[in-house]
């Protein structure tokens, strides 16, 4: 199916402070979190977002409040731009009660009710069906909402992949889906497991309109998450992006990176979106370098704030501790 008409994205000065210093929130933020980590103030597993960010800063502005947004286990920038408060999202990595999800998800079950944020999945193409049956629901409801579902190429692979997909077509449910094609299933070169490496050609062989977009673009990203939405709202059914992307950090923190050189990473750093997003607005004039200093001093005591907040929080009651696990408290 030919996908929606190409736009151009006009932005203004305010719209490229806007994806600039959210963009570099979201780097800080994971930076601080590796750096938690390494000092076991947050424990478990640890996915970044790092070098991913244009594509969570991009597409949310094409969403309006009530639509859903279902992520994977490598979502806290999702969370971010969602809008998320940060201080809930560092309280949760934490662990701590006043967490986004009481403390009880930690980094890869970020939830929060009030933006329609339903994750944070652990299970690789898990968010799929999820978003498929949120879709769903607001059909057979009347709702005029877009459910977005986030998930990397590794899903691609997945049962659930299929079924969703196949489903969202053929009732013709408003999803979003985004494939952020970052190369490596965990450990694995996309190469080394799909004899078709273009994910989004996957997708239109279940006749869905699909595209290929640079993902390390911030403007072409938020170009396509626009018309893709639009279409969706003109009830032409689900659509497909793929994002072309590149992870900077390892898979989680406990990879070793032994299946790609550092002379890769350095390649794709030089390219990276906040730095080609920050030169690209200072040469066109649409903002100056103490612009992007005056960003990075407020997000660094935003982040500070966020630090305190989780360090100040408390754990859950013990008494709590049944509270939506076991009917009634009993067994």
């Amino acid at each position: 199916m030919t996908p929606a008409k190409k736009a151009k994205l006009h932005l203004n000065r305010g719209n490229a402070l806007d994806r600039l210093k959210m963009m570099i929130r979201i780097r800080r933020f994971e930076e601080k979190c590796a750096e938690l980590y390494t000092q076991e103030k947050i424990r478990g597993f640890l996915h970044l977002y790092v070098g991913e960010e244009a594509i969570a800063t991009g597409v949310m502005p094409a969403l309006n409040t009530d639509d859903a947004v279902v992520a994977t286990y490598r979502e806290h920038g999702h969370a971010l731009a969602r809008g998320l408060p940060m201080n809930a999202v560092m309280a949760e990595m934490y662990g701590k009660h006043e967490g986004c999800s009481r403390g009880r998800g930690g980094s890869m079950h970020l939830f929060h009710e009030p933006t329609r944020f339903y994750g944070g999945n652990a299970i690789v193409g898990g968010g799929l069906p999820i978003a498929v049956g949120l879709a769903l629901a607001d059909k057979m409801l009347g709702h005029q909402r877009v459910t977005a579902c986030f998930f990397g190429e590794g899903a691609a692979a997945e049962g659930e992949f299929h079924e969703s997909l196949n489903l969202a077509a053929l009732w013709k449910l408003p999803v979003l889906f985004i494939c952020e094609n970052n190369l490596y299933a965990m450990g694995t070169a996309l190469a080394r497991s799909e004899s078709e490496t273009d994910i989004h050609t996957k997708a239109a062989s279940y006749k869905l309109p699909s595209e290929s977009i640079d993902g390390m673009n911030v403007v072409n990203v938020e170009a396509a998450a626009r018309r893709a939405v639009a279409a969706i709202r003109a009830d032409q059914g689900p659509y497909f992006l793929e994002y072309r992307t590149y992870r900077f950090r390892a898979h989680s923190m406990f990879d070793a990176q032994l299946y790609r050189g550092a002379d890769e990473t350095k390649e794709w750093e030089a390219k990276g979106p906040i730095v080609r997003f920050r030169d690209w607005a200072v040469t066109a004039g649409l903002i100056h370098a103490a612009d992007v200093e005056a960003i990075e001093q407020e997000v660094s005591g935003e982040i500070a704030k966020a630090v305190a907040f989780a360090e100040a929080g408390t754990w859950e009651p013990v008494r709590e501790l049944t509270r939506d696990v076991i009917a009634g408290g009993k067994l």
